[in-house]
């Protein structure tokens, strides 16, 4: 049986590279039993994830939860949508920002916060066009030709 961890770090690193990130929360997740499990081995993915209003709810969708392989019939679907734990004076902040400008809430970092719940942090963010992302990729090559000279 494999064993279960709370150093889990899983990264949406596809969101930094296509929006830039304004305000960032960190937010608490409804989740079922097998689902924490199957987060604490390290088998979930955040690659295509959004988040939307439900009934001034807010809900992740597309956040996959692979199926925890210990368990029976009671086990989770890996493509639910999970609802998200925020206060409402944030919620309320989110649904302004969100109809007044026309940004997006992207989950950027799923994590086991230290009482060993899982947490996810999402970002209000606003997309890049492709001459931002252009840019992105140059800087980084730059960089990282810079850091081999220095060693």
């Amino acid at each position: 049986m494999p064993k279960l961890s709370n150093t889990v770090n899983i990264e949406n690193r596809r969101a930094r590279f296509d929006y830039h990130f304004l305000e960032t929360f960190t937010a608490g997740l409804v989740l079922k039993g097998t689902e924490i499990k199957s987060i604490r081995e390290g088998k979930a993915g955040l690659a295509d994830s959004y988040c939307y209003f439900k009934n001034d709810e807010l809900f992740v969708r597309n956040f996959h939860i692979t199926e925890y392989s210990e368990a029976s019939f009671y086990n989770h679907e890996p493509m639910r949508e999970r609802k998200l734990l925020l206060s409402r004076q944030e919620l309320n902040k989110l649904i302004k920002k969100i109809k007044d400008q026309g940004l997006t809430i992207v989950p950027t970092k799923l994590f086991i916060s230290e009482k060993g719940y899982a947490k996810l942090n999402i970002a209000l963010a606003k997309g890049k066009k492709d001459f931002d992302k252009r840019d992105a990729i140059k800087t980084r090559d730059l960089q990282k030709e810079l850091n081999r000279n220095f060693k």
